[in-house]
């Protein structure tokens, strides 16, 4: 298998986080093949694609990752846009503004890639990224390699079939709608600044939203409302713009970012009886702490 990979991998230099251990072997996959390859031979791998919503354990991951950055292809065809799971967000919103395609300014303010925002179903500023999608391609261990279409999706907010049926997603086909390029770039500006108005830079290493908002209200509301805004942990503290977002202000590890969330999680739980739905991906394992904490946060067993 001629795929580029790395063992024991430090992985924090590619985290918006700035957080993370060593990875027992990491993969750098650059098309659908070689992807289909690596799963073949590493069935469990686990799959990212830019690390702007993951938060991985400081001690490390003993299992093999797949990062799909390298899988960067995007083809043009009139109004339909094919991209690969890795092609970051602003990367495709600038490229599709070239040609005068509308549909995807959102993504301007985004640093995910393509196949995490199909996963999560990703919006901003009244457009989501399910309006314009018309198919995916995805890998599944069962079925090997699959096309959806958008109506088999599931799409909803924060969500897709993906989590449920441990779908992977290789790669998104859109249908855009032609429109005048500087009214494309116009939307882009504004949602850059609204962005930066209302959520940190990376300057300030961060995850982006660290907890889903609840069916009928704001998770930022309820986390103001008990305080958040003053609250730390070793080196992560909560964003004193926005109480749903946490940064890494002081070589925070990911044991100080889970404890913080714990604590946020409890405190909204005990004043409103809401459970708060962590929006990042967690990856560890190693540390008895940071277990017992996602099994109250994540419910895992």
């Amino acid at each position: 298998m001629n795929v580029v990979s790395e063992k024991n991998f430090d992985i924090r230099k590619l985290t918006s986080f700035k957080i993370g251990g060593k990875i027992k072997e990491v993969f750098f996959p650059e098309n659908v093949e070689d992807f289909e390859n690596i799963l073949n031979t590493y069935p469990n791998a686990k799959v990212f694609g830019n690390l702007s919503n993951t938060l991985i354990s400081s001690d490390g991951y003993d299992g093999v990752v797949i990062i799909t950055t390298h899988m960067d292809k995007i083809e043009i065809e009139g109004n339909t846009v094919i991209a690969d799971a890795g092609v970051k967000g602003p990367k495709l919103a600038q490229i599709v503004c070239e040609q005068s395609l509308s549909g995807l300014e959102f993504m301007i303010g985004f640093p995910g890639s393509v196949g995490g925002e199909v996963f999560m179903n990703a919006s901003a500023n009244s457009q989501a990224i399910s309006d314009s999608l018309t198919s995916v391609l995805c890998y599944s261990k069962e079925k090997g390699i699959v096309k959806y279409s958008k109506d088999e999706m599931d799409f909803s907010y924060r969500h897709s079939r993906c989590k449920k049926d441990n779908l992977i997603v290789l790669q998104a086909e859109f249908k855009l709608l032609s429109k005048n390029q500087a009214e494309i770039k116009q939307q882009m500006e504004n949602n850059l600044q609204f962005r930066k108005a209302h959520q940190p830079s990376l300057a300030l290493p961060n995850c982006g939203s660290i907890f889903k908002n609840p069916q009928g209200d704001s998770a930022g509301r309820l986390l103001d409302s008990i305080g958040a805004k003053s609250m730390t942990c070793g080196g992560a503290k909560v964003w004193e713009n926005h109480a749903n977002f946490i940064v890494n202000s002081n070589n925070g590890t990911s044991l100080d970012v889970l404890t913080l969330m714990y604590n946020l999680h409890t405190k909204v739980k005990d004043k409103y009886e809401i459970e708060l739905e962590p929006e990042i991906i967690f990856l560890g394992g190693k540390n008895e702490k940071e277990n017992e904490l996602c099994k109250i946060l994540y419910k895992v067993k």
